[in-house]
């Protein structure tokens, strides 16, 4: 018997082949599958709290990609490395490298102008990044930690509540996140800025 993945409103689906790349294969549920996630998770943000990050190491692509690889890479073999299929969102996959590098040049821009407060740069550059989508999964948590990092290093506050919830599970809090997610797509980022300081 495999792993039988589940998916709620928002969450990517992961095809066949990201699929195999599950490392631990005694794993056959979604509950199991998300404790997994969250130890090592857990063991990513232990990691940056002794790293002593600054803008310009997180703002690249090999941070990036090396964040998603702290927080997934004892659970999935593609960790870290971009996606190669088209996902329910995201933009296309062969796009990925220089949108990024593009978001990474905006956010480099509007830190050394104040463009906004240090807040509304990290809550910009959250969304943005997950509107690319970089990876074939994880990419919400991923993007809320690196959010969260970001903060810290240009700011003299802590990292956001995002109501202390992982956004895992399909409860209202998830719901109120998807809907100040949609409120950003359509160019109003305050709602996603509340709802992260709450």
């Amino acid at each position: 018997m495999g792993l039988t993945l589940t998916y709620e409103k928002g969450q990517t689906p992961l095809n066949e082949e990201e699929t195999e790349g599950l490392k631990i294969k005694s794993i056959t549920s979604q509950q199991e599958l998300d404790e997994l996630e969250q130890w090592n998770i857990e063991k990513a943000v232990e990691w940056t709290i002794h790293s002593n990050l600054r803008s310009k190491k997180i703002l690249t692509e090999k941070f990036i990609k090396n964040l998603h690889k702290k927080m997934y890479g004892d659970v999935w073999k593609w960790a870290g490395e971009f996606r190669t299929s088209e996902k329910n969102i995201g933009i296309k996959w062969i796009f990925i490298p220089s949108e990024l590098r593009t978001l990474l040049d905006d956010v480099t821009y509007w830190i050394e102008h104040n463009t906004y407060s240090g807040e509304e740069i990290c809550i910009r550059f959250k969304h943005r990044i997950v509107s690319i989508h970089c990876f074939p999964n994880g990419n919400g948590r991923h993007s809320r930690l690196i959010a969260d990092l970001l903060l810290e290093a240009i700011s003299d506050k802590d990292s956001f509540s995002w109501r202390q919830s992982s956004m895992v599970e399909a409860n209202q809090i998830r719901k109120e996140y998807i809907s100040a997610l949609q409120k950003a797509d359509d160019g109003d980022v305050s709602y996603l800025l509340e709802f992260a300081k709450k």
